[in-house]
């Protein structure tokens, strides 16, 4: 199953720790406070008030995976329903497609791909529910984009070439095409599904064309995700993808290193090249703590002592 990179500098991005989710909620509830004794704001004004707020949350780091876990579900449902109410507001719609996303490649899809050796249906169930998060987080980003420029989804199924993206855009277009291409990988079943393939990797290159370096790699990872995938991809040029995020995340990002090694390694029975790169994540993650290099060094651990049942 082809596992979409998300990399390491969005998925810090989106990392909150419990007190700093608590910390917003406090602003938020304060703004509606003043907002209602002075009554002379309107909805609106509250509304993108509470969205900055929560939008920000999303920039803080937390190494623990347990606590970013269980901090996570409230801060999501929170922002979601406040994203509802301003579904234009980007750097919201960025942190809840993004925090859907990871939500579900984290903590739901990968634990899925652990139990499958020992209760297949399980992991079944809960790929489904992934599938369910990362079409949330699709909805979610894409309606931000169709707010701003109405029409946009039909016209990825048409010349995307003829369509640009605003720099602001930019991050909402990844997380878009990162769940998009993560709900298609788990829905090889269902041909509708996987026929948005194509459009999925417009809306990638459209983000690509603008700002390549995007999420220190993360954006890289991706295409070199997508180009793997797709019918007719390059073997050669997703381990281009793939070099660039590396070299984006600067040595300190070990995501890269695990997307590799799944998605081109793995693909041509390489296995000492499967473990080098495993090894290397390994050794990036323990050199830089962060929640997203926690999540790859247990990933790249399992991969390892797993190796014998892929090669």
């Amino acid at each position: 199953m082809m596992k979409f990179g998300l990399g390491n500098g969005a998925l810090d991005a989106w990392s909150s720790a419990r007190s700093s989710i608590w910390s917003s909620i406090w602003r938020v509830a304060a703004v509606a406070a003043v907002t209602g004794l002075c009554a002379c704001s309107p909805q609106s004004l509250l509304l993108r008030a509470a969205a900055d707020q929560l939008a920000g949350q999303g920039q803080a780091s937390e190494e623990d995976l347990l606590l970013a876990r269980d901090a996570s579900a409230f801060y999501l449902k929170l922002s979601e329903s406040v994203l509802r109410q301003t579904p234009g507001h980007l750097p919201l719609a960025e942190a809840v497609a993004g925090g859907f996303t990871q939500y579900a490649y984290a903590f739901v899809e990968l634990e899925a791909d652990r139990i499958e050796s020992t209760d297949a249906k399980a992991a079944q169930r809960l790929r489904e529910r992934a599938a369910r998060l990362y079409a949330r987080a699709l909805r979610h980003a894409m309606a931000a984009l169709e707010q701003h420029r109405p029409g946009f989804a039909d016209a990825l199924a048409g010349k995307a070439t003829a369509l640009q993206l605003p720099a602001d855009q930019v991050a909402v277009a990844y997380w878009a095409a990162a769940a998009w291409g993560a709900h298609i990988s788990l829905s090889k079943d269902q041909p509708d599904a996987v026929a948005d393939l194509p459009r999925a990797v417009a809306l990638a290159r459209l983000a690509w064309a603008r700002d390549p370096d995007h999420g220190d790699g993360a954006l890289a990872s991706l295409m070199g995700s997508f180009e793997a995938a797709r019918p007719g991809g390059s073997m050669r040029q997703a381990e281009a993808y793939f070099d660039r995020a590396i070299a984006a995340g600067a040595g300190r990002n070990a995501g890269p290193w695990v997307a590799k090694a799944e998605t081109l390694a793995l693909a041509v029975g390489d296995r000492a090249g499967f473990e080098a790169l495993l090894r290397q994540a390994i050794s990036i993650a323990t050199a830089h703590p962060s929640l997203a290099n926690a999540l790859m060094r247990e990933r790249a651990q399992w991969l390892l002592a797993s190796a014998d049942d892929r090669f």
